[in-house]
């Protein structure tokens, strides 16, 4: 009993460090300068759910811990939106019913960005146009710009061992810099 206890609150600590890490990826200042990602509430949402497609689906691939992992983080995430939507005023009985359709969301965009990578540039392009952008028109360079970018964060995600995923030592490419040398600025 006490094993299993500890196991989960473990379990919950890693999940905690590698949201950390998401949020701050998903907040990095360049994806709403350089990409045109809304700098809004519902941007900000778009790109949690992005990054956390991506490191959900990686999980995944590590078997049953990593299964486990995904679904404590999975867990953090709506308990974090949960804390967000309190604090713009939302009250109790609003909450559950926001919280059910964000996370439907969620796996829509799981669902759509894993069919686009595997599709080709189009069907992602149309994904991220329809999630991502859904309430601004982004230019054709900022589209292929963040293909470019989820390309480059799943590779790098997927190259990091599983203990590199349980202490949340994965990194992120510097958005900022993909950007621009897509746009050949280097």
């Amino acid at each position: 009993m006490m094993n299993w206890i500890r196991e989960r609150k473990q379990r919950h600590e890693h999940a905690a460090r590698l949201l950390e890490v998401l949020i701050e990826q998903a907040r990095s200042p360049a994806f709403y300068r350089e990409y045109g990602v809304p700098d809004t509430m519902l941007g900000r949402y778009e790109m949690v759910c992005l990054h956390a497609y991506l490191l959900l689906r990686r999980l995944k691939l590590a078997g049953r811990q990593g299964y486990r992992l995904a679904q404590t983080l999975h867990d953090l995430i709506f308990d974090d939106l949960d804390i967000a939507l309190r604090e713009v005023g939302i009250g109790d009985m609003g909450i559950g019913k926001r919280i059910k359709k964000l996370a439907r969301n969620l796996h829509g965009r799981i669902s759509a960005y894993e069919g686009g990578l595997a599709a080709g540039d189009a069907d992602m392009a149309a994904a991220l146009r329809r999630n991502l952008y859904a309430s601004v028109d982004p230019t054709e360079s900022e589209v292929v710009a963040m293909i470019a970018y989820v390309r480059q964060a799943r590779d790098a995600i997927d190259a990091s061992d599983w203990e590199g995923l349980w202490n949340a030592r994965l990194t992120f490419p510097d958005a900022a810099h993909v950007f621009h040398r897509k746009e050949g600025v280097a």
